[in-house]
């Protein structure tokens, strides 16, 4: 697996879901639904096209999506209360990553990545002047407060966290939340919290947002999509929850990248909340996981922890190979066996190899049983 600069490089994820079309194999490596997304949703964009005069948003973003985006989170079981003046419509959640951590960091600042991670993390500290610092997660998946105490030095600006979490599908829960404040309290550290899967939370856990604690709040830029919520992923919008005084800040960057987000889809997007059922579109892929954990008892790979949360599953491959490499093994299992995945090596800077790999079931459940069915018989 090539790596530059210290990180993963982007051309392997691609490669996975090539060589499946390639070879012509079931693909769940990568989040990308396949299936439709909701009539209405495309209802209220054709309706924006009639309607709006085509010209840029604010800076903030559409009047009537921050306004019903308040409403929305206010409204959910677990309801977040937040301001108007908190919500900043972005492109994307990589946008949102990334000019958070311009409108934070000077050159040579440290900032915590929690690994396994996605791969856009360390290329966008190292793209704004900072230095990644890995801390790794136990075998569990779970958060290791001596790994993470051990990460924070006086050069630690930021800490990145991405709850629920791919790959893993591990939540932050209220106590790991407050012991991070515990560790950072005294200190000017940062959060940029990814919660881009936060309605897709399976087994009657909720999600307990870094913007629910009442103090981490003041230092965190909560990021969120619309493009997972809705499985619209080329809408290309998002909206980051941050104080008043960082959004300020935010802003002032923002002018020079993007400015503002796609108009005709804020207009949509902005109809659309007034009618979603999130609880809906929890219990569709509540079931796709059902589907493939139960599916997957019948070959010889191995759920140990199944995903709290978000689109993925790990499984643990050894009882197939002891000796393939988990990147060898991926390649294998998608090439010769025609169902690809991903190696979780691939979202680690500190490892070259692991004991799993990453399924999508964020796909039409028939591709889900077919996949299944078909490594039952071949494993």
């Amino acid at each position: 697996m090539e790596k530059i600069y210290g990180f993963n490089h982007y051309t392997f994820f691609t490669e996975m879901a090539e060589l499946a079309s390639k070879y012509n194999s079931f693909d769940l490596s990568l989040g990308l639904p396949d299936f439709e997304i909701d009539p209405r949703l495309r209802y209220y964009l054709k309706e924006s096209a009639d309607i709006l005069s085509h010209s840029y948003e604010s800076l903030a973003g559409n009047p009537l999506l921050i306004e019903n985006i308040v409403r929305f989170n206010a409204k959910r079981k677990n309801s977040l209360k937040i301001k108007q003046a908190e919500v900043n419509i972005v492109p994307c959640s990589t946008f949102a990553l990334y000019t958070s951590l311009t409108s934070i960091l000077n050159q040579g600042d440290e900032v915590i990545i929690i690994e396994p991670s996605y791969y856009t993390y360390a290329p966008s500290i190292c793209l704004n002047g900072g230095i990644p610092v890995y801390c790794d997660v136990d075998k569990d998946f779970n958060i290791n407060r001596e790994n993470l105490q051990n990460c924070i030095s006086e050069k630690t600006k930021a800490i990145i966290i991405n709850s629920p979490q791919n790959p893993t599908g591990k939540m932050w829960t209220e106590s790991e939340w407050n012991m991070l404040y515990e560790l950072i309290k005294d200190r000017e550290i940062y959060l940029i919290s990814e919660e881009i899967y936060d309605i897709y939370c399976y087994d009657e856990i909720e999600h307990y947002s870094s913007f629910h604690h009442p103090e981490l709040k003041k230092r965190t830029f909560c990021i969120f999509s619309f493009g997972k919520m809705f499985h619209a992923t080329g809408w290309k919008v998002s909206y980051l929850l941050a104080s008043e005084e960082l959004l300020k800040n935010f802003r002032a960057h923002q002018q020079y990248i993007s400015f503002s987000a796609n108009s005709p889809a804020q207009y949509a997007i902005a109809k659309y909340l007034e009618v979603f059922d999130a609880q809906e579109n929890k219990k569709i892929m509540e079931n796709k996981r059902n589907i493939f954990c139960e599916l997957i008892k019948e070959t010889p790979l191995v759920v140990e922890y199944k995903s709290e949360g978000a689109f993925f599953q790990v499984v643990n491959f050894r009882n197939v190979s002891k000796t393939m490499s988990d990147i060898e093994f991926s390649r294998w299992l998608t090439i010769d066996k025609k169902v690809s995945c991903l190696p979780l090596s691939a979202f680690y800077n500190s490892k070259n190899n692991s004991d799993y790999i990453r399924f999508s079931f964020a796909k039409k459940d028939e591709l889900i049983i077919q996949a299944l069915e078909h490594l039952r018989r071949v494993l």
